[in-house]
């Protein structure tokens, strides 16, 4: 039967009723395929995949498909958005085996977990081709099919294998924007071809180059690529946030989905630029993107969901887009004439079926845009405020596209980060309000003092939480502390900390695994180093233990901060531009961190407000009142401080040793300025 009715996964239950004798992932799956002696067909996708909705349609709700799975094989169905240590695995094997992968995936195992082939999306008839070719092959050349699987064990051990380290310094940063500039569009922003990804972390790097060097090639290929796809279809001009990629070089046309994590990383990428560059759009691009989560996206106990899908099979964007003649029956005919200008709107449209999708035509026209704000001191004579608040009324009566409504402890974690970011940057008490209800959500429903939990929803919490869950929530809670300077979430950070060191730290070679060791369901360890669409674990941990070192004094952070960045190191050395993350955290190490403690009673004084509004992105800051040493209820860094003749005072420090502590708000900026010695 279909074991799937008691989940609590949208996209287990999207399947829940299919004739196919579904399993969820888990050792009573692998005990059965043993028993029966039968081979595995796994099938790996997420609730918001488009093609994963069609592969149901076309095979999985079709009766000539159930019975051969259900006669010769043991199904399993994992959503990848809970087990992506499941997913990276197997899409390791796909790719070794085939040279691609994606979502849906669909790979053969032997009953032991072993992968002997493995693809993607299959149309029903070449799908049940295979799957009475691999059945007769179970049976009369079973020898081949195992070998098969043991040469894909063997690879996984070589892709443990690695490079020796290599000291790390600054020709590193050096390659990496090498291949930036190699790579960048330099017409349409971003890195090369289309389907394009937003990039948030190689924007982000970039700004930090260009504070090391003011180089100003580096500040233009991320302004360029901020501005691009802010004008485009890639971001929902009318609701706010990003849909997930851009399947063509222009930023035009997305695939619709809308993730949890894009939209969180791209708010911190925005707030940096605003704060480099004082833009207007992109603080506009901030607040519209977190007003659509807070709005479409934040539970009422605080937390967030993980992602709204693209459509309907065979009606991709529909809710997002509109006909000339749709607008013509909502708006003026001012109006009207105001959005075809502005959105490039046209009665043969720009989509399929003559829909438009909306985007600013004129990039450079920066009034125009920034007349499209949420603030209600925007001032805007031609009415576009209005508009946008007409078109998002009238979406909204359609039927929306499907959420996802689990909400994901790493992805909460990124948006934690988000709205601090943002709160420090705006000075936003709503933002604050909202970082600390979804880690306040997380610390009661997913964290019980001793582990941490991946998923919630309904009421279950469950799932071991992996290396993205702590590393995620960790850097969250230390941006939480940079905005509120409560010592309680620096607090449960350390604590977590030092359980994702005992759970998933490796003593031989390190750097830290993905999963667990008590997940006895996994054929292997694996290492999550590579930042993608979603920054790794490992690469995020490598930043958060260099902060926890510089907020505490801790050598201990220090020690395995360097020990991280040099297992780190063995990866990156071909292609260091495709670990955007790490090569932050590399920056971060070469910088000579600042340590800025500001000692005042009041947590909100000028000393603070510059620290937060400033971009100072190699640089930890403690806020509080003065602190004996080895004050456990204090933060270290204040620790030995004090205020200048009763007046609050802020030490700028580097290696923990200390400038002259000043009162005076111009002197401390002096203070912070550093040399920039990288010549890029």
């Amino acid at each position: 039967m279909n074991q799937l009715g008691n989940e609590k996964s949208p996209y287990l239950l999207q399947h829940k009723d299919n004739p196919v004798h579904w399993y969820p992932w888990g050792e009573d799956a692998f005990k059965v395929a043993r028993a029966e002696d039968k081979p595995i067909f796994l099938s790996v996708g997420y609730s918001t995949c488009y093609w994963c909705h069609v592969m149901e349609k076309d095979s999985f709700e079709q009766a000539e498909v159930a019975e051969v799975l259900n006669n010769y094989f043991i199904s399993i169905k994992v959503d990848r958005e809970e087990r992506p240590d499941v997913d990276e695995i197997y899409m390791d094997a796909v790719l070794a085996m085939t040279g691609q992968g994606g979502w849906p995936m669909s790979v053969f195992l032997t009953p032991d977990g072993k992968p002997f082939y493995g693809g993607t999306y299959f149309p029903r008839k070449q799908f049940v081709f295979l799957l009475n070719q691999f059945a007769n092959a179970w049976k009369e050349k079973r020898d081949e099919i195992e070998s098969s699987g043991e040469q894909v064990l063997a690879h996984f051990e070589t892709m443990l294998q690695s490079d020796d380290p290599v000291v790390l310094q600054e020709s590193i940063l050096q390659q990496t924007f090498k291949e930036f500039k190699q790579r960048f569009d330099s017409i349409e922003g971003g890195f090369g071809e289309a389907p394009k990804f937003p990039p948030s972390m190689a924007i982000r790097l970039l700004f930090r180059m260009y504070h090391r060097s003011d180089n100003a090639k580096a500040l233009a290929m991320a302004t360029l690529t901020l501005d691009k796809m802010a004008c485009g279809g890639l971001y929902d001009q009318i609701g706010g946030g990003f849909h997930r990629y851009s399947t063509d070089a222009d930023w035009l046309v997305p695939h619709f989905e809308k993730m949890l994590y894009d939209n969180a990383l791209l708010a911190v990428a925005y707030t940096e630029g605003w704060q480099i560059t004082g833009k207007e759009l992109y603080r506009l691009i901030v607040e519209e993107t977190l007003t659509y989560m807070e709005r479409e996206m934040r539970s009422d106990m605080g937390g967030f969901y993980s992602a709204q899908d693209a459509g309907e099979v065979d009606r991709e964007g529909e809710f997002y887009v509109w006909k000339k003649s749709e607008l013509a029956k909502i708006l003026t005919a001012d109006e009207l004439a105001t959005v075809s200008e502005v959105y490039g709107v046209s009665g043969g449209g720009n989509f399929e079926n003559q829909t438009n999708i909306l985007n600013i035509e004129n990039c450079k026209d920066w009034e125009k845009r920034s007349a499209l704000g949420v603030k209600e001191d925007v001032r805007d004579a031609r009415g576009i405020l209005g508009i946008r608040e007409k078109l998002l009324a009238a979406r909204l009566k359609r039927t929306p596209p499907h959420k996802d409504d689990k909400i994901l402890t790493a992805w909460n974690g990124l948006t934690i980060s988000a709205f601090a970011k943002a709160g420090q940057a705006f000075q936003n008490s709503k933002y604050r309000e909202l970082a600390e209800g979804a880690a306040s959500f997380i610390q009661k429903e997913l964290w019980d003092g001793k582990k941490l939990k991946r998923r919630y929803r309904a009421g279950d919490a469950r799932i071991a939480a992996i290396i993205n869950d702590y590393a995620f929530l960790i850097q969250g809670l230390i941006d939480l502390y940079e905005l509120t300077y409560n010592k309680a979430w620096l607090d449960w950070a350390r604590s977590l900390q030092s359980k994702q060191d005992e759970l998933l730290w490796d003593e031989s070679e390190g750097g830290y695994f993905t999963s667990p060791a008590e997940d006895t369901t996994l054929i292997y360890r694996k290492k999550d180093i590579n930042d993608g669409a979603i920054p790794a674990g490992n690469s995020i941990s490598a930043m958060n233990l260099q902060r926890l070192y510089s907020l505490t004094l801790n050598e201990k952070y220090k020690n395995k901060g360097k020990t991280l960045l040099e297992f780190l190191s063995k990866r990156y050395q071909k292609f260091p531009s495709n670990f955007a993350q790490t090569m932050q955290a590399l920056d971060f190490y070469l910088a000579e961190t600042k340590e800025v403690a500001i000692i005042s009673d009041e947590k909100e004084n000028d000393f603070v407000k510059y620290a937060q509004r400033t971009y100072l992105p190699n640089q930890v800051t403690a806020a509080g009142a003065g602190a004996e040493m080895l004050d456990t209820n204090s933060i270290p860094l204040l620790w030995a401080k004090k205020k200048l003749d009763g007046e609050d005072a802020a030490y700028v420090c580097q290696n923990h040793i200390c400038q002259a502590p000043t009162k005076e708000l111009t002197e401390f900026k002096l203070q912070l300025k550093r040399a920039k010695p990288l010549s890029l």
